[in-house]
C-alpha cells in the first residue's frame, strides 16, 4: 500500500465525483449545503483557472482520497494576490496516514508555483483536529474572526 499522496488538477469532467465528496465534507463539517451556490461555484473553479484550482487527491492504490479547493484572492495587507485554501477533504478511509500534512504540502507547492506568497484558510471552531494539523504545518492563528455579509438572497444561508 502506497503512503504517498498525489494530486492532479481537476477539470469540468470531474464534477460528478467531486460534488459527491463535497456533499460528504459539508455534512461532516456541519456546513450548510446550498446546491444553488456550491455547484455553480465549483463548476466555475473547474472551468476557469483564473479563479484557482481543485486538486484531486489519490495514491497508487486509492483513486479517490479527497480534494483541495484553492481560490485566488487579493489583500493589500498580504501584498496583493494570495491563495485561499477553501476546502480540504480526505475521505474517512484514508485518514490517519499522514496525508493531511501531505495535502497541505501539495497545496503549498501549487500556490508557490503559481506565484502566491501567502496561503490563508478558515477552520471551523468545532474542528480542533484540523486546526492542530494546520498549526503543525506552519499556519498561524491570526486571532481574527471571519465575518460574512451576504449580498444576495442566495447567499443569506451561508451559515446555519
Amino acid at each position: 500500500m502506497s503512503n504517498t499522496l498525489q494530486a492532479r488538477i481537476a477539470g469540468p469532467e470531474d464534477f460528478p465525483r467531486l460534488i459527491a465528496m463535497v456533499r460528504d465534507f459539508y455534512v461532516e463539517d456541519e456546513i450548510l449545503y446550498q446546491s444553488g451556490l456550491v455547484e455553480p461555484g465549483l463548476r466555475s473553479l473547474l472551468e476557469n483557472a483564473s479563479h484557482g484550482a481543485v486538486l484531486l487527491l489519490s495514491s497508487e492504490d486509492v483513486t479517490e482520497a479527497g480534494y483541495i479547493t484553492l481560490g485566488w484572492c487579493f489583500s493589500v495587507e498580504q501584498g496583493g494576490r494570495f491563495v485561499l485554501l477553501d476546502e480540504l477533504y480526505l475521505t474517512p478511509a484514508v485518514r490517519g496516514r499522514g496525508w493531511g500534512r501531505q495535502a497541505l504540502a501539495l497545496a503549498r507547492d501549487w500556490a508557490a508555483g503559481e506565484g502566491a506568497a501567502v496561503i490563508r484558510l478558515e477552520v471551523n471552531h468545532h474542528n480542533a483536529r484540523a486546526k492542530r494539523l494546520y498549526l503543525a504545518a506552519g499556519y498561524r492563528d491570526d486571532e481574527r474572526d471571519i465575518l460574512t455579509l451576504p449580498l444576495t438572497s442566495a447567499g443569506r444561508g451561508l451559515h446555519p
